[in-house]
């Protein structure tokens, strides 16, 4: 068991940067093909792992450099049973692509963590469907079972916790919470919205948020937003507001595009680092307690370089 799982240091006040848009990245600047956006495919071979190895890198480089924490987020966004389905793995073979990004994570902490640059290693678990649309909602019961294996292969890959990214609705983020605290494992749910603050299911931020506290039992270590830009949420959050209070992490997308442009967009939008580290800064300024910075669709190195030096400002 590794020593962070009891006492998450991005639970105190210091800045943990983590990834940036991992799929995006290794599609549209490293040239190289995932099916289904499925980055732990990559594990497949040493070339393709020594793509995930390197990217990595880049970004655990800029946290040690300015002496920040960083969260290693595993490529298993789609490790889940039906995407592995869909590109052929069975069962066992799914669990070992696991195993394996778990164990990238170790070796690259191993060389990259310092006293002043703490890291984390976080399983990550994505949506059973799309991240852009629920589809059919699983039951609360359905969704715990459903993502109950994957959680299982990390606890025994000794992460440190469990991210659940892309959340598109609350029945499937109650069902992650209560699948990680079955096991003991801290998690934390990461919502995304549309243009208009909400949710892909329709339901609002907060309400989603105090939903998910209510039914877990305050379960989440803390909760984040992701795949959307700052302009999409920024004003839903109104400082005081006690589910306001609970989001501790931000991977914004660089595009200000909707779901549904960046969807049938064939050309990617990487928006403006500086501008979206200003606008980072800007949210860390009102609230400080989201110290967790990272990445989605579109970022890259250069935007979380932008991000940290930004929001080391405050």
């Amino acid at each position: 068991m590794t020593g962070s799982r009891d006492c998450l240091p991005q639970l105190r006040d210091r800045i943990f940067l983590t990834d940036g848009g991992i799929e995006t990245t290794l599609i549209f600047h490293e040239g190289l093909e995932l099916p289904y956006f499925a980055a732990f495919h990559l594990l497949r071979d040493e070339k393709g792992t020594e793509a995930l190895r390197n990217y990595y890198a880049r970004h655990a480089a800029i946290a040690r450099d300015n002496g920040t924490g960083f969260i290693l987020e595993s490529a298993t966004w789609r490790a889940n049973a039906d995407w592995g389905d869909k590109l052929g793995y069975t069962p066992a073979e799914l669990d070992e692509a696991n195993r394996k990004a778990v164990a990238l994570l170790h070796d690259l902490k191993v060389t990259f963590e310092t006293d002043r640059s703490p890291m984390v290693i976080s399983g990550c678990v994505g949506p059973r469907g799309d991240g852009y649309d629920p589809g059919t909602i699983m039951g609360v019961g359905e969704a715990e079972a459903y993502h109950a294996r994957q959680i299982s292969v990390f606890a025994q890959a000794e992460v440190d916790l469990v991210t659940a990214i892309t959340m598109t609705n609350t029945s499937e983020a109650i069902g992650v919470t209560r699948a990680a605290q079955a096991l003991g494992l801290p998690v934390v749910i990461s919502f995304t919205v549309e243009t208009d603050g909400g949710l892909p299911s329709g339901e609002g931020l907060g309400q989603a948020i105090e939903t998910v506290d209510r039914a877990t039992d305050g379960g989440p270590a803390y909760f984040m937003i992701n795949c959307a830009h700052p302009t999409h949420f920024e004003r839903e959050l109104t400082p005081g507001k006690a589910w306001v209070d609970r989001i501790g992490g931000l991977r914004a997308n660089a595009s200000k595009r909707s779901h549904a442009e960046l969807d049938e967009a064939t050309e990617l939008d990487e928006g403006d680092p500086i501008e979206l580290g200003a606008q980072y800064r800007d949210l860390r300024r009102r609230f400080r307690h989201i110290n967790v910075l990272g990445g989605c669709c579109g970022t890259d190195h250069r935007h979380i370089e932008q991000i940290c030096l930004r929001c080391l400002e405050v």
